[in-house]
């Protein structure tokens, strides 16, 4: 009986949570032993998803952009794209600062957060140590950075802006040179990318165990005081989270669906099932990529050439998730602080959530340094980002999820624009 690899995973998200709970209670007694092996499972799986990331994405996107033609339907369909990112990354910001100015996060029994929790300045400072060489140093570093020196040093150092912004300028002047010289480059790239999609199905038959290890490591690394104060300190925050990305994936996005593509999205929903659950385990929506270029392609049925140039940038520039959490935990710090924002500086927190959800890696926990960027922008603290250390990595699952879905439903309903006929037909 062969199980669908979604339910594969699903089922070692559920085992994973119950041996990760189990191993990581107090007196456990394989604790020790077992959590080593979760990481080292985890760890293995991610490798071998971020070994593909680069040749993939490059490879992708120069046939994509390629495919394209001239520059009057490349502009066209990036014109598309970059609307449709910069419309529901605004609409998700929106909807984070809605719910955290309603909900209060930082205010607990009337009085700021900071005081309740009982905030570590020793962890907080610790915090902030280890982001202060990673942090960019203004808004200018994240347009810098889509321009690299060196592309071959971008791509060790997983600079993914720099190598799109590369690899879509080789795609257009690789259809503007020699015919013959252009069709050997065609070839190539598309040798390449047939390629690594081979090798993506591969790793993916591993993955119900990877995502077993990934799982069970966080959960048996979160330990029963955590969860005290979890529950108790930033249960509030974690809800206002939750809420406002439950409201963008489940209102806002398949609004759009049904009435920008004109399409179910509950078949979108069933067609992108592995990726999601896939997303929300590693937490890095480069790492989901492979999948998720194989969700919409296979399940969803957008062709090739709209997936390869839609969803390889949507997974470094869209990030709706991200930039809504960026928004909420900057107005929450201020609130567990005691400072009321004026809705200048609220717009001042939405504008540059905006920018440097654009920058931020796909890989987990990246938005930490883009927080820094905005609570240096306000005159936050940076050393608060302690306060929220905690559930970082649990809101990152979610957010990720929803920035995949996000880059999902812009292939389906630029696609559609593009007048393809039987997306989500079954």
């Amino acid at each position: 009986m062969h199980i669908k690899l979604h339910w594969q995973i699903l089922i070692a998200l559920v085992l994973a949570v119950i041996a990760g709970h189990l191993s990581g209670m107090e007196g456990a007694l394989f604790g020790v032993v077992l959590y080593p092996v979760y990481a080292f499972i985890g760890t293995l799986f991610l490798n071998a998803l971020k070994m593909i990331i680069v040749p993939l994405i490059m490879s992708s996107i120069i046939i994509g952009v390629s495919s394209v033609g001239g520059s009057h339907g490349l502009g066209r369909l990036g014109g598309k794209t970059l609307l449709y990112y910069l419309t529901t990354s605004f609409l998700a910001i929106v909807t984070g600062l809605l719910f955290v100015n309603l909900l209060n996060p930082g205010i607990i029994n009337g009085q700021p957060a900071g005081a309740v929790m009982g905030l570590s300045l020793q962890a907080a400072d610790q915090v902030a140590g280890q982001l202060q060489g990673k942090s960019v140093a203004d808004l200018s570093g994240v347009f810098l950075s889509m321009v690299p020196p060196n592309i071959v040093a971008a791509a060790a150092d997983g600079q993914m802006l720099g190598l799109i912004f590369f690899s879509l300028l080789f795609g257009y002047f690789m259809t503007r040179i020699d015919k013959d010289n252009g069709n050997v480059l065609q070839r190539f790239w598309q040798g390449i990318a047939d390629v690594m999609m081979g090798i993506t199905g591969f790793v993916m038959k591993f993955a119900p165990l990877g995502v077993f290890g990934l799982v069970a490591k966080t959960v048996a690394g979160i330990g029963p005081d955590q969860l005290d104060e979890l529950a108790i300190s930033l249960g509030t925050f974690t809800l206002t989270v939750l809420l406002a990305l439950a409201v963008h994936v489940l209102v806002t996005l398949p609004l759009l669906l049904a009435l920008v593509a004109r399409v179910k999205p509950t078949l979108h929903y069933k067609a992108m099932m592995p990726a999601l659950l896939t997303a929300f385990s590693t937490a890095s929506s480069s790492a989901t990529l492979p999948l998720t270029m194989e969700c919409v392609q296979d399940n969803a049925r957008v062709s090739s050439r709209t997936s390869s140039f839609v969803l390889p940038l949507g997974a470094t520039v869209n990030m709706d998730g991200t930039a809504l959490y960026e928004c909420v935990a900057a107005i929450f710090i201020a609130q567990a602080y005691g400072i009321e924002l004026s809705f200048t500086t609220q717009f001042i927190v939405v504008l540059v959530a905006l920018l440097t959800s654009i920058g931020v890696a796909g890989i987990p926990a990246a938005s930490l340094v883009a927080i820094t960027i905005i609570l240096s922008t306000i005159g936050l603290p940076v050393e608060a980002i302690g306060l929220i250390l905690a559930v970082d990595r649990i809101l990152d699952m979610f957010r990720t999820s929803v920035n995949v879905f996000s880059d999902s439903c812009g292939a389906v309903i630029i696609a559609k624009s593009e007048g393809e006929q039987g997306i989500l037909k079954g």
